[in-house]
């Protein structure tokens, strides 16, 4: 008889009829996957097979818009989901309702963060303090009335391949000797597998991901550290004799675990990979063939992609595969992810009250560290000589100089899309530039003559830590000493000012935590909230809401927000 070894996880939620989902699943065997649903809704598939696991993308059908429905998950037909004697509340789909003609569309509530190394098992504390999304499963299984995310947005390290639990490193160490590169980090894809049961099979965050859609995106410790920083560092890692197992590894099981669930239907059967994968008793070889396709050449594949919630439109970028890397032509994009991100943003533009641009990495940071990484980038390119040009390699590796900023042409491109958007009797009522990766939290804004708001959220991490001396150099960024010292690496890399200022109004804040955009009509409103230990008798975490703000109190050019922070 069939199990259920992980899942399920609802994932993409139809927000123009309403009437469809899919949910992923991962059995023990091969098997029929079948989702049923009260009222007579739900779908089946046969599951489809990668290095002896067995996976299923189910497609539901036949749902009710505007309506919340549970559903249970059955294998041959026996029901392994909800589990057996769970205290949980039903897993359900909830569908947005469909407006009619000229009447405005659902809201969308949105939570995103990233960074989340898996909370350690019932009874053992770990490292990095209460978890946001486990603290945020369990006030909402515990309050099922409670609003919920209509989406949670995870914008990387869902897992981590280089960073791992004592109990999985115990686990790697029976398994093959840890004395070996790449030591305790994970080389191949049941490795990686490992990683994915230790996430998603903590009982709270389980059943969230079975109840609340979720869109995801890698980042760098999804695959390594660093993960395309530099040619000189690809280089290198594509001589290091582990390295070839590893991303062909990593690629395979963000497309099976994460990158599936983020495509609608329509896209799913016109992929010809997956429609490859599930033609063949074992899709391992096609899958593989892909991988080393998309690692030889990013090109070939995009990570990228378009959701519509009603109104409100995100455009999730791929900022780690589809980088060039070339000393004299850096590019966060290459050619044709950055058209495809200019076509999407300005398609029907003026059909949407929201541009969501998720990516990983934030656009604006704290102003000496953004001309840290402009003067990292010219040094490096070989303005100050070869000298400077090995030095700034080597900063760039120690520090992590790699953001948006450091690709200073792609920086500007992305600025001047996002004026455009923004600009003009069309423009959105807001643009919103969704990351984390650094491990605290803000709110900035440009100073662009934008019709519309403009803001970099940032929310990181969700469970994670951050070093003090980290933590003083974030806070330093933002100060006036910072900027100061900002413009004296201009002037030594001789990269001038950047294209646009802009100022932090709110932040920064450290912690586990989640942010929340809500968005209704023309109006946004932002929310963060930190995991906190309970009080004392107290035995589990709560969430503390520290900010709570109006994004949107007035239509017109940014420039009167409220809050913490400076020119820069």
């Amino acid at each position: 008889m069939a199990g259920l070894r992980l899942g399920p996880l609802l994932r993409y939620v139809d927000w123009d009829t309403g009437g469809s989902a899919t949910i992923w699943v991962e059995a023990d065997r091969p098997c029929t996957a079948e989702v049923r649903c009260a009222g007579g809704a739900g779908g089946s598939v046969r599951t489809f097979q990668i290095a002896g696991h067995h996976y299923a993308l189910v497609p539901v059908t036949g749902l009710t818009p505007g309506s919340t429905t549970a559903y249970e998950v059955l294998l041959d037909g026996v029901r392994v989901w909800p589990l057996p004697g769970t205290a949980f509340p039903p897993s359900t789909i909830t569908t947005p309702a469909v407006a009619a003609a000229g009447q405005p569309g659902p809201g969308l509530r949105l939570t995103f963060g990233s960074c989340r190394q898996a909370a350690p098992p019932a009874g053992r504390h770990g490292p990095h303090g209460p978890d946001a999304l486990d603290t945020l499963a369990a006030r909402l299984a515990a309050d099922p009335d409670q609003v919920r995310p209509d989406v949670l947005l995870l914008l990387g390290d869902q897992v981590y391949a280089d960073q791992l639990s004592q109990e999985t490193r115990q686990w790697l160490a029976a398994r093959r000797d840890l004395r070996e590169a790449p030591g305790a980090q994970v080389a191949d894809y049941e490795e990686y597998t490992r990683l994915y049961d230790e996430s998603w099979l903590d009982p709270e965050i389980r059943w969230l991901l079975s109840t609340v859609p979720s869109l995801q995106i890698f980042d760098d410790h999804d695959l390594v550290d660093d993960w395309n920083t530099s040619a000189a560092w690809l280089a290198e890692m594509r001589a290091t004799p582990w390295w070839p197992e590893r991303v062909l590894s990593g690629l395979m099981s963000y497309w099976v675990y994460q990158h599936l669930g983020n495509l609608s239907p329509a896209e799913l059967a016109a992929d010809p990979l997956y429609e490859a994968v599930r033609a063949t008793p074992d899709g391992t070889d096609a899958l593989r063939a892909f991988a080393a396709a998309a690692d030889a050449d990013p090109g070939s594949v995009r990570w990228s992609y378009r959701r519509d919630f009603g109104r409100s439109r995100l455009l999730m970028v791929d900022t780690r595969a589809a980088r060039v890397l070339a000393e004299d032509g850096r590019a966060m994009l290459d050619p044709a992810e950055q058209q495809w991100l200019r076509d999407n943003a300005l398609a029907g533009h003026g059909s949407y009250d929201h541009l969501l641009i998720g990516s990983s990495l934030p656009w604006l940071m704290p102003p000496l560290i953004h001309d840290a990484e402009t003067w990292n980038a010219a040094l490096c390119r070989g303005e100050r000589g070869p000298r400077w040009a090995r030095i700034g390699e080597d900063l760039r590796r120690r520090s992590d100089l790699e953001h948006w900023a450091a690709f200073p042409a792609s920086f500007a491109a992305l600025s001047d899309l996002i004026e455009e958007v923004g600009t003009g009797p069309r423009a959105p009522a807001t643009v919103c530039v969704l990351s984390g990766d650094v491990h605290h939290a803000y709110v900035a804004e440009p100073r662009i003559p934008s019709t519309a708001r403009v803001f970099q959220l940032t929310c990181s991490p969700v469970h994670n830590s951050i070093h003090a001396v980290v933590k003083w150099g974030f806070r330093l960024g933002w100060s006036r000493t910072g900027r100061w010292l900002g413009r004296g690496f201009s002037r030594h890399g001789r990269t001038g000012r950047p294209p646009l200022s802009w100022r932090r109004t709110g932040g920064p804040w450290f912690g586990n935590q989640l942010m929340t955009l809500a968005l209704a009509g023309r109006s946004a409103r932002l929310r963060l909230d930190q995991a906190h230990r309970g009080r004392r008798g107290e035995k589990t975490a709560r969430l503390v809401t520290v900010l709570d703000r109006e994004l949107t109190p007035a239509v017109g050019p940014v420039g009167g927000a409220q809050g913490a922070g400076g020119a820069s």
